[in-house]
Parts: C-alpha cells; structure tokens; sequence
C-alpha cells in the first residue's frame, strides 16, 4: 500500500462523524456515508499512520468464505462477495475502477475426528439455509478431487467453491479512501488522544487531536483496529480487543500441485492455500497466544520449524520439499470474549460507536460492515442486514455470540 498525502490538521473544528482510523473498517464506513443520499454531514477521518505499513488491512490475506456457523455471519460474507464481483457497479460505475471478481478455489475444512465432523455437518445445514453452495465430502472424495492431500486421518471434508476464495482488498481499500475522499470525506494523518465526555457523561463532546487541536463531533466511530481498547479508554469504555499476533509465509514447491489448492483448515490448525500459478501461502499461530505490543511485528522462525511447514507437509506431502520466498506477522484485533464484531453504540455513551474485534474476519466483512455503521449513523437503526447481535450489550453481559467456525 503506497503512503498517502494527508494534511495533519483538520480543516475544521467541527464534524458530524470523527472515525478513529483510515484502514479497511473505518475507509468502508466513510465510503458508504457518502454513498447514502440520506447523510448530508461532516466526515472527518483521523488516521495515525497514512503510510497503513502496520494495520491490520496491510497484513491481511484477503479472502473471504461462507462457511461459518452462525447465518448472520454467513449473511454478511454473501454481501460481501456481491460487493466484490460487482465492484464497479457498487462504485457508482465509475471506469476509473477495475472490474473484481472471487478466485473461487474455495475453503476446505478438514475434520479428523466425529466430534468436528458433526460440528461441519450442522454447520452446513445453517450455509445451505442461506443458500450457500457449501459440499460435504467423504476422505474418499476428497481424494478423488484432490490427490495430492493424504486423507488417511480425516473423517470428513467441507468445501463451497463458490464465493469463497482470494479477493483483492487492497484495490477496494484504495478506491473507498479515493471516493470518499473525492466526495468530500476528510482524512488527516494525526492521533486522537484524548476524548471529552460531556456533564452527564452520556456523549462525547469532542475529541483532542495529537497536535493538540480540539474537535466538536457528532459521533465517533471507534475503527481502530488491534488498537481499538486504547481508544475505548479515552471514552472512559472498556473493551476486551487485544492484538493478537498472526504469521504467514509464501513458499514455491519444488513439485507444484497439479491443480488449484482451496485454503485447507488442517485440524492442526495451520491454512495453507494457492498464493500465485506457482505460490503458496500459509498461515497460523502458536498454541502459546497472548496479547502482544501494538509494535510488536517480529517473526517466530521456530514455529515454522516446529509446526507450521510438518503440519502441512503431512497434510500435503509434495510441500516435504519446499522454499519460502517472503514472511511477515500481523495482528488480528482479538476479541477475546467470543472473537466475533462488536458493531454499534455504547449502551450509556450512545454517540461512542464500535466497529471493533473482528478478529481475522474484517477484511471480509468489511462492505457489509461499512454499510450498516452508514446506516447506523445516518437512522439511528441498521436497514439492510439486523446487526445488533453483535452490539457492546453482550459484552457488559459477557454473553458470547458463538461462532464455531473461527481461524
């Protein structure tokens, strides 16, 4: 991602909505703010690091699936994926923006035990009743379809080849700061530093900017990512999003696969999927996972040893000989209650609203995301998709939203 031009200060000291970050999350609810007829306010968007080398977004590896357990999750990935495949109708049918579709290769969960296997049994009776083409197969099947797996200890396969794949996020990412931008959205390369609730302490009033500038806002949209809890504690809120440290790593074979490889979910835990005509990417953490520091980007080499590359070696016994060209770690912003979105107001601070948690499923998220905080911000209410199971309420509860199907 090439850094942007961004002024520091703001042009104004008022704004209707103040979005706390500029990555995917926050660009998505800026873009479709402008895309509302019914919004007519001031958007301002302050983003700490205008060359985005660290987010989130920056890391991701850009894919999207249907397979999850619970239907609303599978709900916003469907809109998702319309969004994508007609990119340039959704951008007003501006030729300036290059036409996208899904690399459709597919996800293929792997169970090596009954337990699992039923958990993706009745996950895809919940994908079949929202229409997702999700297959069950057999080791036997699997083997038929893709001969290089060794499926001597899998009792069950789970794969939807439609939909679910590798998408560019980086071109949407670009385009929804463009638009938005273009459309009067205004970024700046500054922090937030401090916010100013006001007497009764059921709104934000302001919010206090790195170069020490005061800013009035309507609302504030939380979007900053693994960073999201310290924002939420300017507001006086508490949130439990940590950053969690993810690792992948693009390898070439020396014997390439004959035929496209779905990202496989190996019951290790460990991804793997087709990176390029002749890459891979793999991916995963240590069982050791803890909440690292916002800076921390360093790489494990031992666990790529110890577990990583055996894990899919085993799995696929043609990676036995293998060479990795590029590595690089990220962070998920770690909901650690149920590791789902926490969308939408404070109970008590109402013009405080999340877009924060979504640990490792944003980028996927994002469009169906960014549309329903633009409605959120411009009704007062989600239109399209209900997203308020996954409102700040269940988090005072400390009630989970469970979803079964979490990388």
């Amino acid at each position: 991602m090439q850094p942007s031009r961004m002024p520091a200060s703001p042009a104004r000291t008022t704004y209707d909505v103040v979005i706390v970050g500029g990555a995917m999350l926050g660009s998505s609810t800026a873009w479709f703010l402008t895309d509302n007829p019914d919004f007519t306010g001031r958007v301002l968007v302050v983003e700490r690091d205008p060359s985005y080398l660290k987010c989130s977004t920056a890391h991701t590896n850009s894919c999207i699936r249907q397979q999850f357990s619970r239907k609303l999750n599978v709900q916003i990935s469907q809109f998702g994926a319309d969004f994508i495949n007609n990119f340039r109708r959704y951008m007003g049918g501006d030729e300036r923006v290059p036409e996208l579709a899904i690399q459709s290769y597919g996800y293929m969960y792997l169970a090596d035990n009954e337990a699992f296997a039923a958990t993706l049994r009745e996950s895809h009776a919940v994908q079949a009743e929202a229409g997702a083409a999700t297959q069950l197969m057999t080791a036997d099947q699997i083997k038929a379809a893709y001969p290089f797996y060794n499926v001597d200890d899998i009792v069950l396969g789970s794969i939807n080849r439609v939909n679910e794949g590798y998408f560019d996020g980086g071109t949407i990412f670009e385009w929804w700061r463009r638009q938005a931008r273009e459309r009067g959205v205004e970024y700046i390369a500054n922090e937030v530093v401090a916010m100013t609730r006001n007497a009764a302490g059921t709104g934000i009033d302001s919010v206090t900017l790195k170069t020490g500038e005061v800013i009035a806002c309507g609302q504030v949209v939380n979007a900053s990512g693994p960073r999201a809890a310290r924002t939420a504690r300017m507001a006086g809120i508490d949130i439990p999003v940590e950053p969690r440290k993810r690792f992948t790593w693009v390898f070439t074979a020396e014997k390439p696969l004959d035929r496209e490889l779905p990202l496989t979910i190996d019951p290790s835990g460990v991804h793997v999927r087709q990176d390029g005509p002749a890459s891979y990417l793999a991916g995963g953490h240590a069982d050791y996972d803890p909440a690292v520091d916002y800076d921390d980007f360093s790489m494990d080499n031992d666990l790529w040893t110890d577990h990583i590359w055996p894990a899919i070696a085993h799995r696929i016994p043609q990676f036995e000989a293998i060479r990795v060209v590029t590595e690089w770690a990220g962070h998920y912003a770690y909901n650690v209650l149920d590791q789902n979105a926490i969308v939408g107001p404070h109970t008590q601070v109402s013009n405080f609203l999340f877009l924060n948690g979504f640990s490792g499923h944003g980028l996927q998220q994002s469009p169906a995301m960014g549309r329903g905080m633009a409605e959120l911000l411009t009704y007062g209410e989600f239109r399209s998709i209900d997203l308020s199971p996954f409102g700040y309420a269940r988090i005072e509860r400390g009630e989970p939203f469970l979803e079964k199907a979490v990388i």
